[in-house]
């Protein structure tokens, strides 16, 4: 008993003393019970060390140089050895292991460790080495880092990344151009001849805005244009109606965005990628769409967004003038293949509001690059598509969204107001309002590098782009999406999903010292019960 009590109560001591100490430095300053532990652990520990160490002594000498011949003695020491090796060679190991592995867990809340497969899949097809230069002043937040090492990482070394402070490394920093701001805070990219400047100085950087500076200065850019003339929705519009975060959507793309009115320069330029026609009011004359199908059959390609038909009520009969309102352009898409019907898609139970008449959707037809990962997405009075049966065999058509229920949705052609199926005229849900269509041909010259085939899509709605409606759902990866694959790019469009935050914990200096006493004082109780343990066995 007596061999047991005297190490047991050094360890109360110790742990005394400790305790006190700790006291002492979370508080600054001695209270009445850190100065009681303090006296009374460091006098016991001094006691009770210096029996300790005379209760040893004497035995040591009773013991001599017999003991440290003893095979036992080194039989411990080199299992201790052995394991102490053992553990460093264990620990090393891991190390490299875990570093050579590309398997990593992201257990951050929206995984802003981990970039989205779009990056992935694009960046791993660069082939062209791309610089990340970043400028920050003092130091950079560790998200910052953290995000260039997963470029690098995903890259295979393509992408290169450096973080200046541009105070430190003024020299550095002025073969940028940098001007010196200490709360300026931007990123270079470079490719070659080409350069973006990404600026973070008021939010943090996302990864959807690098990712479109790499695809930007690592790519040629495209063009598209907006005809306009007849009441089409506008990208200088900044209203509720207006097109102009479709336009800046586009911009961040690397997608260049332009207007053209056909009734003056009477051709589609030859740098026209893509020819969006979005919701007009007003008939095209004739001359117009026989450019637009001259522009369409030697390959080129096209964004079709028909608006809704006027409805009305039965006491106010429309005029023949608005039944003439919102063309379906059916002169144009009857060549190839498809006709707009003069009726209004309702959906009983999936639409947005109070509104049966703007279906809400997922039945999308697998098209990995249209439709592939994409939420619901909405679309206000579509109207119904049919396929005409007499077509070239060169078109292929397929649906890309149409209403979500079978039961309750159908295509209405009652425009006044009175929602109720009707058998005779109405068709049955599940109702199609969006086609893509491919015109394959054989290029007349096999050294012309733009391809020959027409593509066109047709969507009988331009408001789920609309300024007011565009952030909804998934409404703006549609959209990116059709011009996207329209303009034959290879790789994804990258629409912001998330936003890094940087968490902060801010803690007050008496909550830093006790964070400092937990962190130390939990591993130096384990230090005190093993040498209690330790103690007990040598006695």
């Amino acid at each position: 008993m007596k061999h047991f009590l005297l190490p047991l109560c050094w360890g109360i001591a110790l742990l005394s003393l400790t305790l006190g100490l700790s006291l002492f430095y979370i508080e600054q300053q001695f209270s009445y019970l850190a100065s009681v532990l303090v006296v009374i652990g460091g006098i016991a520990f001094i006691v009770l060390l210096s029996l300790i160490i005379k209760h040893n002594f004497s035995q040591s000498k009773s013991i001599g140089l017999v003991s440290f011949f003893s095979l036992k003695r080194w039989k411990k020491l080199a299992i201790v050895f052995s394991i102490v090796i053992g553990s460093i060679a264990f620990i090393g190991a891991s190390h490299y292991l875990a570093n050579q592995s590309s398997i990593r867990w992201d257990v951050t809340q929206d995984k802003q460790h981990t970039l989205s497969n779009n990056t992935i899949q694009y960046v791993r097809t660069l082939t062209s080495e791309v610089q990340l230069t970043a400028f920050h002043v003092g130091m950079p937040p560790k998200y910052l880092q953290d995000i260039f090492n997963e470029y690098e990482r995903v890259s295979g070394g393509v992408i290169k990344t450096e973080i200046v402070d541009p105070i430190e490394q003024i020299a550095y920093a002025a073969k940028f151009g940098n001007a010196i701001n200490a709360d300026e805070r931007k990123v270079i990219v470079q490719s070659g001849d080409n350069r973006k400047d990404v600026d973070f100085s008021l939010k943090a950087l996302s990864e959807d805005k690098l990712t479109n500076a790499i695809a930007s200065v690592s790519r040629a850019s495209r063009t598209v244009y907006f005809l306009t003339g007849h009441g089409e929705y506008s990208t200088t519009n900044d209203e509720y109606l207006g097109l102009s975060k479709f336009k800046q959507l586009l911009a961040d793309n690397n997608i260049i965005s332009k207007n053209l009115m056909l009734g003056i320069s009477q051709s589609i330029p030859d740098d026209c990628d893509v020819l969006i026609i979005a919701g007009p009011k007003n008939a095209l004359t004739q001359n117009e769409e026989e450019l637009i199908v001259d522009y369409l059959t030697t390959g080129g390609d096209a964004l079709f967004l028909i608006e809704h038909t006027l409805v009305t009520t039965p006491d106010k009969p429309l005029s023949a003038e608005q039944l003439q309102n919102n063309p379906s352009l059916n002169s144009i898409l009857n060549q190839w293949g498809l006709d707009v019907q003069s009726d209004i898609v309702v959906d009983l139970t999936n639409h947005v509001g109070d509104d049966v008449g703007s279906p809400a959707t997922k039945n999308y037809q697998l098209h990995k690059a249209l439709t592939a990962g994409l939420d619901y997405t909405f679309y206000v009075r579509p109207r119904s598509i049919r396929v005409l049966p007499q077509r070239r065999p060169s078109i292929k058509h397929a649906i890309i969204a149409s209403t979500a229920s079978a039961e309750n949705s159908w295509a209405e052609t009652n425009r006044t107001l009175d929602i109720q199926f009707d058998p005779n005229t109405d068709t049955a849900g599940p109702v199609p309002f969006s086609y893509v269509v491919i015109d394959e041909r054989n290029t007349a010259d096999p050294q012309e590098n733009k391809s020959s085939d027409t593509r066109l899509i047709v969507f009988t709605d331009a408001d789920f782009l609309t300024n007011v409606y565009i952030n909804q759902y998934s409404n703006a990866q549609m959209g990116l999406n059709l011009v996207n694959w329209l303009a034959e790019l290879d790789y994804k469009t990258f629409v912001s999903a998330k936003e890094i935050k940087v968490e902060r914990l801010d803690l007050t200096s008496k909550q830093k010292r006790q964070v400092i006493v937990i962190l130390f004082l939990l591993p130096f109780f384990f230090v005190i019960a093993g040498a209690v343990v330790w103690l007990r066995r040598k006695r």
